[in-house]
């Protein structure tokens, strides 16, 4: 890190002292890092910081090291910075994410300077979660959802999320089921065209939740790829993050259940014009098509990954029979 970006962080901190540096984790195909930053003295006592630096040699771990992802890299951290900036601070408790106090940029580097969610009450993570537990999770999505309700995505991707079609030419290119490779534009045409648009935070996955010790409560890192669509895109991403197949299925009813009753209860305390009842039964018949809209990226991506199971295939093939009798 360049001295000009570690004065910024000291400046932020209100103090002249960095304790330690702990590395939290590297970024996606080595684009930077994220680092937590201990001073002594000052306006806080640590600091998450976000340091973009495009690499030379892009290093993709699954060899995607083409134009196309390099330029969707380089406008989701713009997006990221956009989604700090101005809309962040419409967020509350219920739908908590970091604070950002600071972004720098010089050359090819961005500094990005967060709120510690381990220092603000939000020091735990999880790798499995029992499913009281997604409930907070589910929570946090609908009451995210609630907020930015018909909200034009002003500076963020139009549309969200990080497997959007638009944006995964390569991908669908390599798709060998020729099926869904056909149905694919006309998921992309039915899941985007909803009457009910929101934010959608676009990488909702469990990895993405920092929880309190008691695990009562949760906030969200990475808005990367937060744009504007239906929010079953984020539901039915964040349980395939959780669960396995069997799961999947067996809980799918239960899970839709407990999300679109804090939905209700947020859209009652935030959207007053809206019309839940239509709301809901438009994003129920949407869920399928979110599922099948992850799979077909996943297949063209990574045919081998462990998310590409019957219950994927069964949710995708009752969507394109849908499909064909619209």
């Amino acid at each position: 890190m360049n001295s000009y970006f570690k004065e910024e962080i000291i400046r932020i901190a209100g103090t002249e002292l960095i304790v330690k540096v702990e590395d939290i984790q590297s970024l996606w195909s080595g684009y930077g890092r994220i680092q937590r930053f201990f001073f002594k003295g000052g306006n806080c006592s640590s600091l998450v910081v976000k340091h973009i630096s495009y690499p030379e040699e892009m290093n993709h771990p699954r060899g995607w090291n083409t134009s196309v992802s390099h330029q969707r890299k380089l406008h989701s951290y713009q997006v990221e910075i956009e989604w700090y900036k101005n809309w962040r601070n419409r967020c509350t408790n219920n739908c908590y994410a970091p604070a950002c106090l600071g972004v720098a940029q010089q050359g090819n580097e961005i500094l990005i300077v967060l709120e510690d969610l381990n220092s603000t009450g939000f020091p735990a993570r999880a790798k499995a979660l029992a499913l009281e537990r997604m409930e907070i999770c589910l929570s946090w999505l609908a009451h995210f959802h609630a907020i930015y309700m018909h909200s034009e995505p002003v500076g963020l991707w139009p549309i969200g999320t990080y497997w959007h079609l638009d944006t995964r030419p390569d991908e669908l290119k390599l798709l060998t089921d020729k099926n869904l490779k056909q149905a694919a534009p006309g998921i992309d045409r039915v899941l985007n065209h909803t009457k009910h648009k929101t934010l959608v935070h676009g990488d909702a996955k469990l990895a993405n939740f920092c929880f309190s010790d008691d695990m009562k409560k949760v906030a969200a890192v990475d808005f990367q790829y937060v744009g504007g669509g239906c929010g079953m895109k984020d539901v039915a991403y964040f349980i395939g993050s959780c669960l396995y197949e069997e799961d999947c299925e067996k809980y799918e009813v239960q899970l839709l259940n407990i999300y679109f009753q804090h939905l209700k209860d947020a859209i009652s305390g935030s959207q007053q014009g809206v019309n839940f009842d239509k709301l809901e039964q438009e994003w129920r018949e949407m869920y399928p098509y979110a599922w099948a809209d992850f799979h077909r990226f996943l297949k063209g991506w990574s045919p081998g990954h462990w998310k590409i199971n019957s219950y994927s295939e069964k949710m995708t093939r009752r969507v394109i029979q849908d499909l064909e009798n619209r």
